[in-house]
């Protein structure tokens, strides 16, 4: 059993199971939502996305929220699309409702998906976004002269809010959820930050100088299995993790 019970504050909801996992080790994760978000499709966009499905097209999703807004336009599944996307939590809902079509790559973060297609010499790119999406990817791709064609699918709204608790950890899941927790929010020295990728954690540089320590692979699950690994390791210093 962990020496001390740890408690990590969660930027966005978690699923039930993995949060039960964490208390088993001693760990408790409150969740405060920083930021929201919600489609942003009329009546010209849907046209747009009904048009593109019977297109073949190379089509590039970044994030979950796109993924699913798109999909919420589509009556029925298509074949036409080479999809490039984010590994891991992504992924598997582009395999949810994108199943007829080819996922042509995967990478770990917006950059080195750029890498990808532009080692497979494509010439444009229909790129499903947020309002706030990263520059990484499409100016990556507009340097290496790929048209890129952007459709913001959704928006993103700050929510900050205050936070009175000592947290052990905090996990952050986007850069928009760290600004907005930083807006309003200064963390004590001790408190690690687990974030889900290498955007996310230069974000949060800009910040804090606490200590950060970055998910392995992009998804949700996978930050939290790694500050349960982190801090339960920090419980136990001299027992080695479990698996």
């Amino acid at each position: 059993m962990p020496h001390n019970k740890k408690y990590l504050l969660s930027t966005r909801p978690l699923d039930e199971p993995i949060m039960l996992k964490a208390a088993q080790y001693g760990i408790s994760i409150q969740t405060i939502p920083f930021i929201k978000t919600e489609p942003t499709i009329d009546i010209d966009l849907r046209e747009q996305i009904l048009a593109a499905s019977n297109r073949s097209l190379n089509v590039v999703f970044t994030s979950m929220n796109a993924v699913e807004a798109v999909a919420g336009c589509l009556p029925g599944v298509t074949d036409q699309w080479k999809i490039y996307c984010l590994g891991t939590a992504t992924k598997k809902l582009v395999q949810l409702h994108f199943k007829d079509s080819l996922i042509a790559g995967t990478a770990s973060n917006a950059s080195l998906l750029a890498d990808n297609i532009i080692d497979n010499q494509v010439e444009s790119v229909v790129f499903f976004c947020g309002d706030q999406r990263r520059d990484e990817l499409p100016e990556k791709l507009i340097k290496h002269n790929i048209q890129v064609d952007e459709l913001a699918v959704y928006k993103t709204t700050a929510i900050p809010a205050l936070v009175n608790k000592d947290y052990d950890g905090i996990l952050f899941f986007s850069p928009s959820a760290a600004e907005s927790f930083f807006s309003v929010n200064v963390v004590p020295d001790h408190t690690i930050l687990f974030a889900i990728g290498t955007t996310t954690a230069d974000c949060i540089r800009q910040f804090s100088t606490n200590t950060i320590v970055e998910s392995d692979f992009p998804g949700k699950e996978n930050l939290v299995e790694k500050a349960i690994s982190y801090l339960d390791k920090s419980n136990k210093p001299n027992d080695p993790i479990k698996k």
